[in-house]
């Protein structure tokens, strides 16, 4: 294979980043301010915007799973969701539950925590965050960005109270049904045996790219996210699916079991979002789909597939031209639909 000097510029250099600092991806997280603190130990955090712009428009929460690091939008500087949105100019805000929020709790998968979380996010943690952040953005309505089961908690919370000023809800990751526990189980035996073949081919794809800045920094900040994650948040997220949604003649009449009452997704009354990644494990397309069935009280329900897997159809190096391009898209329709009026606080500190 042919190296240019170039590439050989860009691989030594690289190695020297490794060497000498132990990575090469920027790690710093965006810049934000804690506007409330809600129950459970959540906060909301406003992101800081460019310096000069006058944000306008419906503001944006991020709603991240409870069982997972709130960093998957903004795992990295250059492949930032938060950064995206926030650079858009954007009033951009993170409900974020921290370390000590209910997936500490979580450690054993319980069932008093799966109804304790589910009832606490959709009840009070985040109604609580989109009123704080609809009235730090003069009391315009909110539109919701989650991930995963933040995805879900956010449409779960717009069907128990119609009356929260959301203004819509965007997914990502967020399936309508589970597979069966057996495909679940047959996937997880698979993946111990294949994982010393899986280690050695990404070895072999991280020498194959040492001379591509954007990809081992993407390998690491996707590393990190996980080392944030820690082993056992991952099996809570799959018991909390499949508590909801694990009856699958419930979930295909569209309705999600919570705390002994059904909650159904035709209640939801605002234009929603759903994408879904083409490799998405926990989330594939046909799980993702139906939503555009089920959520038949919603004035739209969009539907995109796009590359990726389950964390990187969010926050993937694809998905700056595919879903983040579509999320732009969508936020500015809702601009649109609810106006463009600068937040006063904003306005009057020349921000």
């Amino acid at each position: 294979m042919f190296v240019s000097s170039r590439n050989l510029r860009a691989a030594v250099s690289n190695v020297a980043g490794k060497v000498l600092y132990g990575h090469v991806a920027d790690l710093r997280p965006m810049p934000a301010e804690a506007v409330g603190a809600g129950p459970l130990r959540s906060s909301v955090y406003r992101y800081r915007g460019p310096e000069g712009v006058v944000p306008a428009g419906p503001p944006v929460l991020f709603v991240p799973p409870p069982a997972a690091p709130a960093r998957c939008y903004d795992l990295r500087r250059g492949c930032s969701l938060a950064e995206h949105v926030v650079s858009a100019g954007r009033r951009s805000y993170l409900l974020d539950h921290g370390p000590d929020g209910p997936a500490a709790t979580a450690r054993d998968g319980a069932p008093e925590w799966i109804e304790e979380c589910v009832e606490g996010w959709i009840g009070e943690v985040l109604p609580e965050a989109v009123r704080t952040v609809s009235r730090d953005a003069s009391g315009q309505p909110v539109q919701l960005v989650g991930w995963c089961l933040g995805g879900l908690f956010a449409l779960l919370a717009a069907a128990v109270d119609p009356g929260l000023p959301v203004a819509s809800v965007a997914m990502v990751g967020t399936p309508s049904r589970m597979d069966g526990p057996e495909v679940a189980t047959a996937r997880s035996v698979i993946g111990r045996l294949v994982a010393p073949a899986a280690r050695l081919k990404r070895e072999y794809r991280t020498l194959a790219n040492i001379d591509s800045t954007e990809y081992l920094a993407q390998d690491e900040a996707f590393d990190h996210f996980h080392a944030l994650a820690g082993a056992a948040p991952g099996r809570p997220v799959r018991e909390v699916y499949s508590a909801l949604l694990g009856d699958r003649e419930t979930a295909a009449r569209g309705e999600i079991a919570v705390g002994g009452r059904r909650i159904p997704l035709g209640a939801v009354r605002v234009p929603v979002l759903a994408v879904a990644g083409r490799s998405d494990k926990l989330a594939p397309v046909s799980a993702v789909h139906p939503f555009t069935r089920l959520l038949h009280g919603a004035p739209e329900v969009r539907f995109e597939a796009v590359p990726g897997g389950h964390l990187g159809a969010l926050t993937g190096l694809a998905a700056r031209t595919t879903t983040w391009a579509r999320l732009d898209r969508w936020l500015d329709e809702g601009i649109v639909r609810h106006g463009i009026r600068p937040h006063r606080r904003a306005a009057a500190a020349g921000l």
